[in-house]
């Protein structure tokens, strides 16, 4: 007695090898084996289980020469399956994600952050009390990323000159902070 894969192999050998009636009997017995699949990682949405089986199986057919007949035909028919089944949840996520009604989230507008661009502006003048090799050096590797080299290079210090600005601006800045606290 054939397990499912080898009948399903022996077939699709056969639908390639130019034998349709055979290869019209592997998709159809594909389509059952994959109606199981589907239902049973989908079963909230039953209604789109025959859509998705009607696309692999266009996939299969498709792709049918790139199977090697040396390879489990289960691995080369669930890779297509299962990329079916995930661009089948990105479209409908993007979908659903656009059909969202805006009006039942009144607390969308409950709460403001203006955090972010508050720092920036007092970072912004914190450091404009510093000489501009300190607030340069500071600007560029703290909060630039750049690194202590190319800082160097965009300023015209050496490395040991920006490393020794970088600190004593901060210190300079931790001293004013204190100052104003």
């Amino acid at each position: 007695m054939y397990s499912a894969e080898q009948r399903l192999k022996t077939l699709l050998v056969a639908g390639l090898a130019g034998n349709a009636s055979d290869y019209r009997l592997f998709l159809s017995e594909l389509t059952r084996h994959l109606r199981g699949y589907l239902r049973k990682r989908i079963p909230q949405l039953h209604d789109d289980v025959e859509d998705l089986v009607q696309e692999i199986l266009l996939a299969v057919h498709n792709a049918r020469h790139t199977y090697r007949p040396d390879e489990p035909l289960t691995a080369w028919v669930h890779a297509i399956a299962r990329y079916k089944l995930m661009d089948f949840f990105r479209t409908r996520a993007r979908r659903e994600s656009l059909h969202e009604p805006l009006d039942e989230h009144d607390d969308i507008f409950a709460e403001c952050d203006d955090e972010p661009a508050d720092a920036r502006r007092d970072v912004g003048k914190l450091l404009g009390h510093l000489p501009d090799k300190q607030r340069l050096s500071i600007l560029h590797v703290k909060l630039q990323g750049l690194s202590v080299a190319e800082a160097a290079q965009l300023t015209g210090l050496s490395e040991s000159a920006v490393k020794v600005s970088i600190h004593r601006g901060l210190k300079a800045l931790a001293a004013h902070v204190r100052r104003i606290a």
